[in-house]
């Protein structure tokens, strides 16, 4: 499992150029799913996004998690952070199905509720995303299970 997490100030998904879902200041998150991804997996990286520490304290310092800043999440999956290039043309054979990314995706995100506000695109879903970065400060963080 991989996670792309950008810091932003605002974000607003578009689905058919309506407004689906928008946050104020806490995390984008980008999510792909490889072939050996589980609901456990995909627990622990909940888990682990929910208790980091990379947000500013009063003194600047990364020190505090997205709880603790009273920050929100919008969960958006991408298929495309496990694409391959090889060539001139990105492989994605390490990608999940799209059925079972779906499944995990949506588990995933109700692990992180139990936590966190979090807000969602549609997967497989054509969207827009407009985001303000703070920083900007970005992370990718992938799951510790071996391949």
């Amino acid at each position: 499992m991989r996670v792309v997490i950008q810091i932003v100030k605002d974000a607003k998904l578009e689905i058919d150029n309506k407004v689906y879902s928008s946050i104020d200041y806490g995390m984008l998150l980008l999510v792909s799913f490889t072939l050996s991804d589980t609901k456990e997996v995909a627990k622990k990286m909940a888990e682990k996004i929910a208790l980091m520490r990379i947000f500013p304290d009063e003194n600047g310092k990364t020190n505090l998690n997205i709880n603790q800043v009273n920050g929100e999440v919008l969960s958006v999956s991408q298929f495309t952070l496990y694409g391959e290039f090889n060539s001139r043309r990105p492989s994605f054979t390490k990608v999940l199905s799209g059925e079972e990314s779906s499944q995990l995706y949506d588990y995933f995100n109700s692990e992180l509720r139990k936590m966190l506000k979090v807000k969602t695109g549609v997967f497989g879903s054509d969207m827009n995303i407009t985001f303000t970065n703070v920083g900007p400060v970005t992370y990718v963080v992938e799951s510790d299970e071996k391949r």
